[in-house]
């Protein structure tokens, strides 16, 4: 961590910072606790400690310091986080300075291409405003788009030239950065070697993509004729430095807020669809930008919200990506509702031919997305013979099976044997595995730790020159040994050997930084040298009750084998281990 990051961290109250956020209440000396932001609960498991100045979640896991938090709940990086609290607490920015050579060249080709991309949806702005422009107006218009609509979304038109745009901008990139940039196309020659550039984007229609701090990062265009010649409908930038779009959602820079505020998005498919939506006053609307919904931008979504309606097409594309993403939006927790307009019209048309009040009515009048399930498996299969409700079952129980409460996996499993007119016993067994798996999955994903080892790791991030630390600092360094064998063994001798650093900075594993920001939100015993060493001779007493049972087998074994040797050495040590243990 940087000298300024580190100053940043020191003057930042983490309570203040984390209450802009997540409602806070006082739940002991020195916690504070309120609902985690990150995953969807009712009950308090969001714990911050106002000392330690860092965040734990015991629902999620989650951990970190107030750095930590900014980047997920803000979706940035991390000096882009030290940023941003440093202007929350009014501390100047220094000038910026990279780790490496490699770091101070990545920086500046992404601040080159951000200044590209704004410069290209400037220049597109202007195209749609000249005469060339026209027909893009006209079909803009036809759409129901106003003047100020298209400012307010920064659409623009690209001309059908091959090298107006790249003649606007060679004089300030170099070929390689105009390539990287994704605004332009270039073919193969015999060589092997990139041909001349010419603009990706001709006689279309063009949508700037933002990130979520409102900066362009690529573009989306639809062409304005049809046919072979005129290449895809929609032709989206490709994969750049800038630009995945697995991790981005449209609109997300203008919703979030509202997202926010309501604790609800409403997902569409396309541009069109959410740009209507959002003139109609969903102010909390987002969409995928005609691609597959991804786990990167469901776990993106829930920094912002965990309920979600769901409002694609309606035609077998869409269907089929609603599903996925009804799939995708469950199994992390969300609340999900789905939408499906009269008339077989996706929002865009809709709310152009219904108006903008039937679509808010029809967004209130979303259902649950179990029953829009259940539906759908009976337009599918059509449960008049057996074989037709078993795969309608079939359909059903993968969706069955995500659901990670208990209690609604098993009323969603009753409402769907009910409506396919099933026994309910047919799907018991499945949902038993099922949990049962579950269960065997989450204990071997949260090892034991018991209170000694809460003690010591406590004592082992204290400062440097505590009495706690140099007590447990001894007893780590003079018997080892008691230590080998325990969940946080490696934990403890990084903590013991980290010098003047940040305890969590020490840890690079996420399951070891959430085991130590366990036993930090523990204030139920207090931290002093006569603690710690009862948690000493609790672990000296475990490692020889241990050591006892391996030397019984030991010397079982050496009397099978007639090793009458072995079985006086080791009977002479477990009589040590006795009278230690007497002791």
């Amino acid at each position: 961590m940087s000298d300024f990051a580190q100053s940043v961290k020191q003057q930042a109250d983490i309570v203040r910072i984390i209450g802009e956020y997540v409602r806070l209440r006082k739940a002991g000396a020195q916690n504070y606790s309120g609902l985690c932001p990150f995953h969807k609960e009712k009950t308090p498991s969001f714990s911050v400690h106002s000392t330690r100045q860092f965040f734990h979640c015991f629902g999620c896991g989650v951990s970190g310091d107030v750095f930590t938090f900014i980047q997920k709940i803000e979706n940035v990086s991390f000096p882009e986080a030290v940023r941003f609290v440093a202007q929350k607490c009014g501390i100047p920015l220094p000038k910026r300075e990279f780790s490496s050579e490699e770091e101070a060249q990545e920086g500046r080709l992404r601040a080159r291409l951000l200044e590209l991309h704004e410069i290209a949806c400037t220049w597109f702005e202007e195209q749609l405003r000249s005469p060339e422009g026209a027909l893009a107006r006209e079909y803009l218009s036809g759409r129901g788009l106003r003047p100020e609509d298209m400012k307010t979304f920064r659409i623009g038109y690209a001309p059908d030239n091959f090298h107006a745009l790249r003649e606007r901008m060679q004089a300030l990139a170099n070929t390689e950065i105009l390539r990287l940039s994704g605004l332009f196309s270039f073919r193969e020659q015999e060589d092997g070697s990139p041909g001349p550039l010419y603009s990706r984007f001709r006689k279309r229609v063009t949508f700037p993509i933002a990130n979520e701090s409102g900066r362009i990062i690529a573009f989306t265009a639809r062409a304005l004729e049809a046919g072979e010649k005129a290449g895809p409908k929609y032709l989206n930038s490709p994969e750049t430095p800038l630009y995945s779009k697995s991790n981005v959602l449209f609109n997300l820079d203008k919703a979030r807020q509202a997202i926010r505020e309501l604790n609800f998005a409403v997902l569409v498919e396309g541009q069109m669809d959410c740009i209507s939506a959002y003139l109609a006053g969903v102010r909390n609307v987002i969409a995928t930008s005609g691609t597959a919904f991804t786990e990167a931008q469901v776990r993106l979504l829930g920094r912002y919200t965990k309920q979600v309606i769901v409002n694609f097409d309606p035609d077998k594309a869409g269907a089929n990506a609603a599903e996925k993403s009804i799939a995708l939006l469950t199994e992390e927790g969300f609340q999900v509702r789905v939408v499906t307009l009269e008339g077989g019209l996706d929002p865009d048309r809709y709310i152009r031919e219904q108006g903008p009040k039937a679509y808010i009515a029809a967004l209130r009048g979303a259902k649950r997305y179990q029953d829009y399930l259940v539906e759908r498996a009976r337009q599918l299969y059509p449960p008049n013979t057996a074989s037709a409700k078993i795969e309608a079952l079939n359909f059903l129980l993968p969706h069955i099976r995500r659901i990670p409460n208990r209690i609604a996996r098993d009323e969603f499993a009753a409402d769907a044997a009910q409506k396919l007119g099933i026994d309910s016993a047919l799907v018991r067994e499945e949902l038993k595995q099922a949990a049962a798996k579950r269960r065997d999955t989450l204990a071997s994903a949260r090892p034991a730790v018991s209170e000694a080892e809460k003690m010591m790791l406590r004592a082992l991030a204290s400062p440097p020159a505590s009495a706690e630390f140099q007590a447990a600092a001894a007893a780590f360094d003079a018997n080892g040994t008691y230590f080998a064998g325990l969940t946080v063994s490696h934990i403890l001798g990084l903590l013991r050997h980290r010098n003047a650093q940040e305890p969590m900075d020490v840890l690079a594993d996420p399951r070891d930084r959430s085991l130590l920001a366990q036993a930090l939100m523990d204030e139920l015993s207090p931290l002093d040298t006569e603690h710690v060493a009862a948690a000493l001779e609790t672990l000296r007493r475990r490692y020889l009750e241990r050591r006892q049972r391996e030397l019984r087998t030991a010397i079982a074994e050496a009397e099978r084998r007639g090793d009458s040797a072995s079985v006086l050495r080791l009977t002479a040590e477990k009589m040590q281990v006795d009278r230690d243990l007497r002791a």
